[in-house]
């Protein structure tokens, strides 16, 4: 037991860094509700197995989104144009969109010839596939310029006087190496972490599909941020300083990896943190959450609260509930002494288990889950039972994964066509 948790320890220590970021504003505008309509498209794909796990760095020089307007200004200069030309990439990348060089069609033809032949590329991916739920939460793949497939979700909100806000639930890691009992990313195995751009570009991959602005972002899909911090912390400052999107709207969620959380609290964002703790006691959580052992609960809700005091942000613990393991009134009894012995900074938000193939767990009856929120609420824990979206399409929360492929993680074109039933495709 003692190797089995220091070698978790040092496999979740190698992998984390961390950057200083700013601060953030944020716009809301108004969606049609045909904006959300079906949308699908495929390619080829043809199962092979994925690749090993590899070490990324976290930025690719050569790609412009991501870039800061200063720094775009620099290389405009290092390229021998005029300063002001940095702010025309600046605007073409995060206001136009712009996905190639090609499209920078009001930059002198010299400045695009002199970016390509440099090696610099926009870093936009294509969107391999598409799928809409009933609901209108749409779930899109992008395939990455190594054909790896990553999965990221739009899910819309109607809210009174018409105004729409929309969602972006991202991934940060291609696969997730965690592997919780009821996940499905992690169950398709770890590939690798994503860079900086490649977290960027789901946000704005999900503009194009509705025609709107993304409002809020959640660091929910595949993937542990903490695990890749280094490459979030440079997203979420881009999505802050360059798409404009507030830090209040933006939520980093993380299962708990030791040292982590201290460290995104030393940035003092005003974001929130998400901690994914499905069980009120140690030894429980550790059946559900395997990698719990590298990190015992004291010290999370230590880490917590030492993160409300530092950034003045109520910290929120999410919470599956799997029928008959998690989900009885005792269980929520446990949990609300476990919150008030260590403050009353603090929000649960129940998620019903969202059924995946291959899992024996089940979803509880809605009865149980009220009761659940019910003895919660009556010992002043504030909570909300999550409301479940996209989940005949295989989007909802903890069901991130490729199912239409053998082997999740990677995309092949070979000229086969292998179109995979929407029903299968995975939305937040």
């Amino acid at each position: 037991m003692m190797t089995t948790t220091t070698n978790t320890i040092a496999m979740l220590h190698n992998l984390v860094f961390s950057v200083p970021i700013s601060r953030m504003v944020v716009r809301r505008y108004s969606l049609s509700t045909t904006a959300a309509a079906a949308a699908i498209s495929t390619t080829a794909t043809t199962s092979v197995n994925p690749p090993k796990p590899v070490r990324t760095p976290h930025v690719d020089s050569q790609v412009l989104l991501g870039m800061s307007e200063p720094e775009l200004q620099q290389l405009a200069i290092k390229l021998g144009q005029e300063g002001y030309r940095g702010k025309q990439l600046h605007h073409l990348i995060y206001k136009r969109k712009a996905k190639q060089v090609e499209d920078f069609s009001n930059l002198p033809q010299t400045f695009r010839k002199e970016l390509v032949e440099s090696g610099y590329k926009v870093g936009r991916s294509p969107i391999y596939q598409t799928v809409t739920a009933t609901d209108g939460t749409i779930k899109l793949l992008l395939k990455l310029e190594d054909n790896l497939l990553i999965e990221t979700v739009g899910i819309p909100v109607q809210e009174e006087k018409g105004i729409t806000r929309l969602t972006a639930c991202v991934s940060s890691q291609v696969g997730c190496p965690l592997r919780c009992s009821f996940c499905a990313t992690g169950k398709g195995g770890f590939s690798r972490n994503l860079k900086r751009h490649e977290i960027i570009e789901q946000v704005l991959a999900i503009e194009d599909v509705f025609k709107h602005r993304v409002t809020n972002v959640v660091f929910m899909g595949m993937g542990e941020p903490m695990l890749n911090l280094k490459s979030v912390l440079d997203a979420h400052r881009c999505l802050n300083k360059d798409i404009e999107i507030g830090q209040r709207m933006i939520t980093i969620s993380t299962v708990g990896v030791p040292n982590t959380i201290k460290k995104l609290a030393s940035h003092k964002l005003q974001s929130t943190l998400a901690v994914s703790l499905h069980a009120p006691n140690q030894s429980l959580r550790e059946k559900i959450v395997p990698s719990a052992k590298a990190y015992p609960l004291e010290a999370i809700m230590q880490d917590c609260r030492d993160y409300f005091q530092e950034t003045n942000r109520r910290v929120s613990f999410e919470y599956a509930l799997l029928a008959g393991v998690n989900d009885s009134v005792e269980n929520a009894v446990e949990l609300a002494e476990l919150l008030r012995e260590w403050g009353k900074t603090y929000h649960v938000n129940l998620i019903p288990y969202n059924p995946i193939e291959g899992s024996e767990y089940k979803r509880p009856f809605k009865k149980a889950v009220l009761a659940f929120a019910a003895a919660l609420e009556s010992r002043k824990i504030t909570a909300s039972v999550r409301q479940t979206r996209g989940l005949e399409a295989n989007a909802a929360c903890g069901q991130l994964r490729n199912k239409f492929q053998k082997s999740p993680l990677l995309a092949e074109t070979d000229g086969q066509d292998s179109k995979p039933d929407a029903a299968e495709a995975v939305s937040c």
